[in-house]
């Protein structure tokens, strides 16, 4: 249960992530900097060592959303989501990324949706599995949302989609402080339909920020919600430039 909120700038963008889950599952690990495919990359990560989030040092980001409205159908034994996203952060391009998912044993995996935002190319591509088929889309490099909620997930997806086409109309000077409004806010709630979600069993439990600026790179996460005081981690990047290459297919099948 999550919603992920994609804002772009002038030299960059902005992408924040609130963590939905039980209240009853154990904390994550703040983010730290490691070495994967010879770049540098940040995420946070379940002890277990999965996560929903990254960055990479070429300004590449890649977060996953599970996908509740489709039938969890994976085969035994199933394996977790979180190990999606470990598989592509140090991946640069929307080539390797393509590559690298249609090499996944999706058939151990439940439903999913992960993102993948390229800011040398200005491009954002979805990888789609809804436990049957495989799909990648495009999307315009421009404000946009994925919400998940094993709640409700229609109903969680028409309400805070609402709440986002509403303050969309009025984007604050700052980008951060928009998405952190958004992200912190109690619009149709405080409940399991808010952006900020509380429930009695569940509730945002983090709240995670990448900005991408320029030649600078930063993750930052709250281990708790935004409407809350819990402190900030950061964790700073050098973006390595690269030169663009050209993008085909619009929207394709993962084989």
């Amino acid at each position: 249960m999550c919603t992920i909120t994609f804002l772009p700038h002038r030299s960059g963008y902005v992408l924040g992530m609130n963590r939905d889950e039980k209240r009853t599952r154990v904390a994550a690990l703040r983010p730290s900097v490691e070495k994967a495919g010879g770049r540098q990359v940040v995420y946070p990560r379940e002890p277990s060592g999965g996560t929903w989030i990254s960055l990479n040092d070429s300004g590449v980001s890649y977060a996953l959303v599970n996908w509740y409205s489709k039938p969890s159908a994976a085969v035994s034994p199933v394996q977790s989501r979180g190990d999606v996203v470990r598989r592509l952060q140090s991946l640069t391009k929307p080539e390797g990324a393509r590559i690298a998912t249609s090499e996944f044993d999706l058939t151990h995996l439940n439903p999913f949706r992960v993102i993948g935002i390229f800011p040398e190319l200005s491009v954002i591509l979805e990888w789609q599995w809804d436990g049957k088929s495989s799909t990648e889309v495009r999307h315009a490099w421009s404000p946009r949302q994925w919400i998940s909620s094993g709640w409700d997930e229609p109903g969680a997806q028409r309400s805070r989609a609402d709440v986002f086409e509403r303050r969309s109309q009025h984007v604050d000077a700052d980008p951060i402080q928009w998405v952190r409004k958004l992200h912190g806010s109690h619009e149709d709630g405080p409940g399991p339909y808010s952006t900020c979600m509380h429930r009695e069993d569940a509730a945002t439990v983090s709240y995670c920020e990448i900005e991408v600026d320029g030649a600078r790179g930063e993750m930052r996460y709250s281990a708790g919600p935004l409407c809350e005081s819990h402190g900030w981690h950061l964790e700073p990047l050098m973006i390595r430039t690269m030169s663009a290459e050209p993008f085909s297919s619009l929207t394709t099948d993962i084989p």
